[in-house]
Order: structure tokens, then C-alpha cells, then sequence
């Protein structure tokens, strides 16, 4: 006896059922609170979702065990009583009338599908002894209820639930009930979309044993008997899906830091917003609280039907265009180089072989910083790079432990296009930043699991720095059809930057608050220009609507004027070589009349050197006065005493602004 027992043990342990089968089960993404945001299928296209025996209706559990096993938690996987019973019935009628299977016997069934014959039954037995030695009985229970058939791709009672009936298995009526136990006896046959007479009297066949088993009143019976049944299959939620399928892991449940409504509100209005954008331009949103630094909202694409609308874009590396200038001026601010009162020269500037335009090719002479950066002009915003390196930058931003892709061959030079876009940068790197900025300029990695805890603080820029870059931002023009939050009786101030990369290919608007952070990006994902398309234009009223949906904690400090700066950082130094003034770099000239006779163009540049000589076409000028003799384009060309030189091109036109 004690020799089969030890061979029956040696058995068990060297052919263990097949529990790996039991793994391959649908991944479940849920928002922070639990609600689910999407799910995903296994490998054969099949919904099989893990039972939560504690999220589903303990009165489904009491009835599937009243019809299916109801000695179940008693017996070691085979119910002799069972067996006695079916084997008289059987005796007596000369066919099977009863069946013998327990739950245990039923999940071996669907985890080892065998043809059903004697000996398979006989396999089956031995195998449901077996597993019994393995898992717990809630262990088999949870597991029957992951595998068991609902028809078509359905597997399991959460699915079944979910597509079935459109609800939450914890969320079941006494006719749900009884149809989820009648659907597995004969899943193809009763499928309640495409047979609703059969479902319908099989569900009632279930209300009815229940009735005799006592589980139900008389009164109960007879209205779950009667009620309508639901024949329409739902659709899975595919709330932030591509999100979801980045964070999904095989078998699980995760549990993200998104919270449902917010991404709910977020994509309908990027929806809202889509309608009237040409395809295949499409919206990414990136929203953090900055507190926590979890990620509440994310648009990886907000329209997965248009070309590209299954690409994650942000994470791709785009140009940022203007989004870097408030870390310009945050890292000058703690070297001592400049600060916001500071004064800085927005004139056509050399530096080197790099030589920078404002977007719109207006120029404004001496510049506070703080109105250089909340106008977004490009060339004060080199002059102050080029004074930190961009070296100091490029490491700055790194240490933060963004993913930044250099452009241009690795030159100083190269990298004072930093603070015009020159660099990659994804939607989720610029989020850090800019939450940095709202948290005392310490950077931390955005949180996408809500129980992962914080990274390590890294600072980007110091605290008053922090607050200084704020002040600024927090100034920045609105975009049309809004007004600055300290305006408003109940507004929020918001400090934002906008950018446009080079040739209109991608709008970026970054902002934040006490509370949020806020990324949007618009543009397309094949990155062909959107020409006129800017941040200001494209993504900054996005990001307002975005901040006027999210709840705010405290109102952000009241409005300040500007300060003065400080002695001996009132003015940047200037910069060496010659600066042409006038015309500046793509100008077109209109000229009345040509040739010698005419009073012509007064040229104008300056230059640490003293003064500078002028030559149109190669050809010297006398003086500064240029009498062009005809209409087309010049180059002309400003030369100090060292050799240093400047260039500008420029066209001249007829009165009437064409060329003859």
C-alpha cells in the first residue's frame, strides 16, 4: 500500500498537469481606481481574462456551485456520491443521465482537451486528484471561471460579462446569472447574439433548478423568468489603448496611474479638435501631476484610423523647436550671467558660421530677458547659449535622464541650434522638463504604475531660477479667444512656451501649473511640413481647453510686474564681429527708381572692431550708400578690420512689388 502511494507521489511530482496552459490568459489595463481602460487578447485571438474571485457576485459563485459541484470544497477533485449516483442512473436507463464531473474535473477538461471516451474520463479522474495536490480550491475555482466557454472567442465569466452583457461581473442580476451557468453547457449552440430563443430557455432552465434548490424566491423565479434577455455584443473599452498595449504584461492586471475621466474628457476633445484637421496630422498629449509626477492623460495618437495613428508619438524624437529657450536663460540665471531684467541685443547676429533670425524677420534692439523669452526671440536666445555653451546645455538636459538625440556634427557651433530645435526630443522628455520648472526645478521620471514609487530628484536648475523662468512664462501671450488666468475672477495662471520646429513640421505647446503639466504636440507622423501650422497656431489653444478641464487645487500666485536687474547684469555683453543691421537677411526691398541718379539705401552694421566696409557682389562700396541699377538679387557682404565678415541677401523689387 505504501509502495502505490509513493509510486502514485513520484507521478505526481514528474507529470504534473498542465497548469502552464492556465497562464496564457488576456492582459487588463485599469486606470488608478481599478476601472478598466483596455484589454488585449491572447495569441489565438481569444478573450480569456483571469477571474477575480472577489470582484465577481458572490451569488454567481453560490449558484455555479449549486448546479455544477455543490459538494465542491468537499471533495479531493472526484465526488464519489457523484459517481455512485451516475453510475445507478446509468445502470437503470442503459445510457448516461447524469453526469459525474466536478469543477475540478471540468477546468482538467479545458486545460487538456481529449476526445470523450472512457479513457479519457479515466485520465481526467486521475488528473483532477492531481491538481487538487497543486492549487487551493479557490485557486480551481478562479481558474474554471478564467477557461470556461462562452462561444466564439469568449472564454471565461469576466469576458463574457463584459461582452455579453456590458457590465462588470460584480455588477450581476439574478437572469445574468442564470445565463452565464447555461451558456457553458453548450456555448456555440446557446450564444445569446445569435440565438436569443435558446439562451433565453436555457437561462430559464437554470432559474428553474435554482428555484428548486432554494436560491431563489417564487417571486424572484418568476420576474428573472419573464425579463427580457440581451442579445447585443458590446465592444471591449479601448480607453488610451496605445497606451494601454505599452503597459499591458502578458497575464496580468496592470494598474496604471491614469485616471479614467480625465483621459475620457482628454480624447473626446482631441476628437472634437481632429474633425477639423486635415489627415494624416494627428495630436499627442502628455498630462502629469506634478506631484506625484504620474502620468493622468495620454494621447500616444488621438486617431488611430488616420496614416501613422498607430504610432506612439510620444515617444518619437522630434524637434522641439522653441521649447528649450526657458532652459537657456534657467541655466545663465544660476551661472549669475544674466537675469530676468537683464538686457540683451535682438539684432542679426554672427556666431561663427551660425547665424540665426528671429521667426518673423523683425528685430527689436535692446530686449529684457523676460520679454526675449515670453516672445520666443530666437536670436537673443542663441547670444545667452552661446555665452553657456551649448555643451552646458545639452548635459543639463541629459542628466535629467531625458532621451535626447543630437543633430547637426557634434560642433559647439552645431549646438548652439539647440535653442531653435536643433536636437530630438519626445513629447514625454519635454513633460519632465517642464514639471521640473513647476517643482523647483527638480526633475524627476514620469510615473506610469501606481504603485511604483518616485525616482530620484535630480536638479535641473535651482529653485528661485525655478521661479523666476515661472514668473515669465506665466506672461506669455494667450492664444486667441483667451485671456491670461490673472485676469479672470477664478483663472488659473498658466506658464507656457510654444515651439515650431524647422519647415512647420512639428506645433509644440508645453505649460504648466501649481498642479498639472501639460505637453501637446500636433502635427503629422511621417514629419512633412504643415506650413503656417505654428505651436501658437496648432497646440496652444489645445492646451488651454486641456487646463480649463482639469481641477486645480490652490489659484497660483497673484500676477507680479517685472523687476529691474540687478547691478552689473543690466546689460549682456555684446558679441564679437560684424552684425549687419541693414537690409537684414532676406529682405525685399522695393525701390522706386534705379541707378545713379537716385537717392538709394543707407546700409548699416556694427561691429567691435570699429568700422566696417561694404561690398554688393564682391564688388566694394564707397561709403555706406548702395544705388542698386536694377531689380533682382544682391548679396551683400560686411567686412570689420579683422577680417570678420557678415552676409545678407537680399532682393529688390519694382513699385508695383514685381520683378521685371
Amino acid at each position: 500500500m505504501l509502495g502505490c502511494l509513493a509510486l502514485l507521489f513520484a507521478l505526481n511530482i514528474a507529470v504534473p498537469p498542465s497548469l502552464t496552459a492556465a497562464g496564457h490568459v488576456s492582459s487588463v489595463v485599469q486606470d488608478r481606481d481599478g476601472r478598466w481602460l483596455s484589454g488585449f487578447t491572447v495569441e489565438d485571438g481569444t478573450w480569456r481574462i483571469p477571474a477575480d474571485l472577489d470582484a465577481i457576485d458572490p451569488s454567481f459563485i453560490k449558484a455555479v456551485i449549486a448546479v455544477e459541484d455543490k459538494r465542491f470544497y468537499d471533495h479531493s477533485g472526484v465526488d464519489p456520491i457523484a459517481v455512485i449516483r451516475a453510475a445507478r442512473t446509468w445502470l437503470r436507463e442503459g445510457e448516461a443521465v447524469s453526469g459525474a464531473s466536478t469543477i475540478t474535473m471540468q477546468l482538467i477538461r479545458q486545460l487538456e482537451p481529449r476526445p470523450r471516451n472512457l479513457r479519457s474520463k479515466v485520465i481526467e479522474t486521475i488528473r483532477a486528484v492531481q491538481i487538487e495536490l497543486w492549487l487551493s480550491k479557490d485557486e480551481i475555482l478562479a481558474a474554471y471561471l478564467t477557461h470556461t466557454p462562452y462561444g466564439g472567442n469568449i472564454e471565461g465569466v469576466e469576458a463574457a460579462t463584459r461582452l455579453y452583457l456590458g457590465k462588470a461581473p460584480d455588477q450581476l442580476t439574478t437572469e445574468d446569472i442564470a445565463l452565464l451557468i447555461a451558456l457553458p453547457q453548450s456555448p456555440e449552440a446557446r450564444r445569446p447574439d445569435r440565438n436569443p430563443k435558446t439562451a433565453k430557455a436555457a437561462r430559464n432552465a437554470v432559474l428553474a433548478k435554482l428555484n428548486a434548490k432554494g436560491l431563489l424566491s417564487a417571486q424572484t423565479f418568476k420576474e428573472a423568468s419573464v425579463s427580457p434577455l440581451h442579445v447585443s455584443r458590446s465592444a471591449m473599452p479601448e480607453r488610451a489603448w496605445i497606451t494601454a498595449y505599452g503597459l499591458a504584461e502578458r497575464g496580468a492586471r496592470v494598474t496604471t496611474t491614469l485616471d479614467y475621466d480625465l483621459q475620457n474628457t482628454v480624447e473626446a476633445l482631441a476628437m472634437r479638435v481632429m474633425r477639423d484637421i486635415e489627415s494624416p496630422t494627428n495630436i499627442a498629449v502628455t498630462i502629469v501631476d506634478n506631484r506625484s509626477m504620474a502620468v493622468r492623460a495620454h494621447l500616444a495618437s488621438s486617431d488611430r484610423t488616420r496614416p501613422g495613428g498607430w504610432i506612439d508619438m510620444t515617444r518619437q524624437s522630434r524637434s522641439p523647436g522653441s521649447t528649450l529657450k526657458p532652459f537657456i536663460y534657467g541655466l545663465a540665471m544660476d551661472d549669475g550671467i544674466i537675469s530676468l531684467g537683464s538686457r540683451v541685443n535682438d539684432a542679426p547676429t554672427r556666431f561663427g558660421n551660425y547665424r540665426p533670425e528671429n521667426f518673423d524677420r523683425r528685430y527689436h534692439g535692446q530686449v529684457r530677458i523676460d520679454e526675449a523669452l515670453r516672445h520666443s526671440l530666437n536670436v537673443p536666445a542663441v547670444a545667452i547659449l552661446d555665452k553657456i555653451g551649448g555643451k552646458r546645455l545639452e548635459q543639463s538636459l541629459l542628466a535629467t535622464g531625458v532621451d535626447m538625440t543630437r543633430l547637426g556634427d557634434g560642433s559647439e557651433q552645431a549646438g548652439l541650434a539647440l535653442a531653435l530645435g536643433g536636437a530630438g526630443l519626445s513629447v514625454n522628455d519635454v513633460a519632465v522638463l517642464y514639471a521640473a520648472l513647476a517643482n523647483d526645478g527638480q526633475a524627476r521620471a514620469l510615473r506610469w504604475i501606481e504603485d511604483s514609487p518616485q525616482s530620484k530628484a535630480v536638479s535641473l536648475v535651482s529653485p528661485k531660477t525655478a521661479a523666476n523662468i515661472t514668473k515669465a512664462l506665466r506672461q506669455s501671450p494667450t492664444p486667441s479667444g483667451y485671456v491670461p488666468g490673472w485676469l479672470s475672477k477664478n483663472g488659473v495662471d498658466i506658464a507656457y512656451k510654444t515651439g515650431t520646429s524647422y519647415g512647420f513640421r512639428d506645433a509644440w505647446a508645453a505649460g504648466y501649473t501649481d498642479d498639472w503639466t501639460v505637453v501637446v504636440w500636433v502635427g503629422r507622423p511621417d514629419g512633412a511640413p504643415r506650413l503656417g501650422q505654428t505651436g501658437r497656431k496648432a497646440a496652444a489653444p489645445i492646451l488651454y481647453s486641456i487646463f480649463d478641464s482639469l481641477p486645480h487645487r490652490a489659484r497660483a500666485k497673484a500676477y507680479q510686474r517685472d523687476d529691474d536687474a540687478p547691478s552689473g547684469l543690466t546689460t549682456v555683453a555684446a558679441l564679437t564681429g560684424p552684425q549687419i543691421l541693414f537690409p537684414p537677411n532676406g529682405a525685399d526691398i522695393y525701390a522706386a527708381e534705379l541707378g545713379a541718379d537716385t537717392r538709394g539705401f543707407t546700409l548699416s552694421a556694427t561691429s567691435d572692431q570699429g568700422n566696417v566696409r561694404f561690398y554688393v557682389d564682391a564688388a566694394p562700396l564707397a561709403g555706406s550708400v548702395w544705388k542698386p541699377d536694377r531689380e533682382g538679387f544682391f548679396t551683400i557682404k560686411a567686412v570689420d578690420a579683422t577680417g570678420q565678415s557678415a552676409s545678407s541677401r537680399v532682393r529688390i523689387m519694382g513699385r508695383d512689388g514685381t520683378l521685371r
